[in-house]
């Protein structure tokens, strides 16, 4: 199944996989990957090109010609600066939560017109910083609204700003990434008594208000419950409009969310398919009266990326095969901590990086880390891997191996790009170098050895 030439094909997909198994063979070959180097995150140029591609078509599919349009990256997804200065060139902003997001997409050359400011906690300093610099904000709450208030009186700004809104309208199965809960800690929650007034009044006191904001959910949400989000957004919008008199509200921000297939190579769904849906249930959107803005994230990266570890021992115990590998916690921890909500994909390669064929043998895959859950997959029908093998941890370009845990203190793994090159074969940039054992001791104190005994 696919949905349509926008979204990932069945031929791209096994082209995707292909590029996937070159990378990991070659890695080998080149001494990324080996005894002493025993793990890497691999990063799949050719297909976030291909996925930030498919995003911008699926819209202008939809949109009336002349719509603005402002893809954002939700660099949460995959804080790495080479990934954002590549997505950049893609023509793909960035939607940042924190001044660290910040820093990185000023450090990819991300320009504050095409980068949007969203998060429930932000400090006076940050909003005073982006509204000097000209970066959208979505408020999140009154008192956030209130700390504006005071900023726009006492400087001028070029930031468009707005209000994130919750519609309430449920969640899904993973309630972790359900934002639209009746509870949910995002926004202003729709459906609360006088919440819907209070939203009214404030667009209609303040004529600098112009966007209006909200975010349903991600990985578990489904795409129905995802559209009826953002069809309570836009009916809000007009409300605000009709209302206040003008068009007051130009511009939707209708989150990203976009859940990823992680049970087998098919990307599905597609941002083609989850376009025409909108377009279906919310035609307003895209007559070219409102700009839009979107923030998907683990949807463009993370069939792109994967981490490749080696097994350092094979052994049994009970009976059954385990692989006791240099991947697991520190680099999948919402899998190792919750699998069945974030199951993985594991692929098995032998030594010299060859994918493995062979019986499917019942086995655990188990990361390195001092407590006996760090497991990748447990109980998983693979080729049997063996001492000097690599197992591969599929679909992790977002939220896995650029979100280092440092359980154990273990080390940060190096992460290279990689694309075709025709003769060539496998052409590897690096994104992030491998974190030293010095470094550790320097992020823990190490300057600072005498200190408690001085007290």
């Amino acid at each position: 199944m696919n949905d349509t030439g926008t979204g990932a094909t069945g031929h791209s997909e096994g082209e995707r996989a292909a590029r996937r198994d070159e990378a990991v063979r070659a890695a080998v070959e080149r001494g990324l990957l080996g005894p002493d180097a025993p793990i890497v995150g691999l990063l799949d140029v050719t297909g976030i090109r291909e996925s930030a591609a498919a995003l911008k078509a699926a819209f202008d599919a939809v949109t009336a010609p002349g719509t603005p349009v402002l893809h954002a990256f939700a660099v949460k997804a995959t804080p790495l600066v080479p990934v954002l200065r590549l997505l950049r060139a893609a023509g793909i902003g960035a939607e940042v939560a924190s001044p660290g997001e910040l820093a990185l997409a000023r450090a990819a050359g991300i320009t504050p017109d095409r980068t949007v400011l969203d998060s429930p906690a932000k400090t006076p300093a940050e909003l005073r910083e982006a509204l000097a610099l000209g970066i959208a904000v979505n408020a999140d709450n009154p008192q956030e609204l209130e700390r504006l208030d005071a900023l726009v009186r006492s400087a001028p700004t070029r930031s468009p700003l707005g209000i994130r809104v919750n519609p309430q309208v449920g969640g899904g199965s993973i309630g972790a990434t359900s934002t639209a809960t009746a509870t949910s800690k995002f926004g202003v929650a729709l459906r609360d008594e006088g919440a819907r007034e209070w939203v009214v009044r404030a667009y209609a006191d303040r004529p600098w208000l112009t966007r209006l904001h909200a975010h349903t959910g991600s990985q578990g949400i489904p795409l129905t419950l995802m559209a009826r989000g953002v069809e309570e957004t836009y009916a809000l919008a007009e409300e605000v409009n009709r209302r206040v008199g003008r068009r007051q509200v130009d511009t939707i921000d209708i989150g990203g969310g976009l859940p990823v297939n992680f049970a087998s190579e098919e990307s599905t769904p597609t941002f083609d398919r989850y376009a025409r849906l909108l377009a279906e249930a919310v035609p307003g959107l895209f007559s070219g009266r409102y700009g839009l803005v979107t923030e998907f994230g683990r949807s463009l990266l993370a069939k792109h990326g994967t981490v490749v570890a080696r097994v350092e021992y094979a052994k049994r115990s009970g009976g059954r095969p385990i692989a006791v590998t240099h991947a697991g916690v520190q680099v999948a921890t919402r899998t190792v901590y919750a699998p069945g909500s974030w199951p993985l994909r594991i692929a098995a390669y032998d030594a010299e990086g060859r994918r493995k064929s062979g019986p499917a043998v019942v086995q655990d895959v188990a990361g390195p880390a001092c407590f006996s859950g760090d497991l990748l997959a447990e109980g998983r029908a693979l080729p049997l891997l063996e001492q000097g093998d690599y197992a591969a941890a599929l679909d992790t370009g977002a939220y896995y191996f650029a979100h280092h845990y440092a359980y154990n203190s273990l080390q940060r793994p190096g992460i290279h790009g990689f694309a075709p090159a025709g003769p060539e074969g496998i052409r590897f940039s690096p994104v992030r170098t491998p974190q030293t054992v010095d470094e550790i001791v320097g992020e823990s104190g190490g300057e600072h050895a005498r200190a408690l005994l001085d007290l």
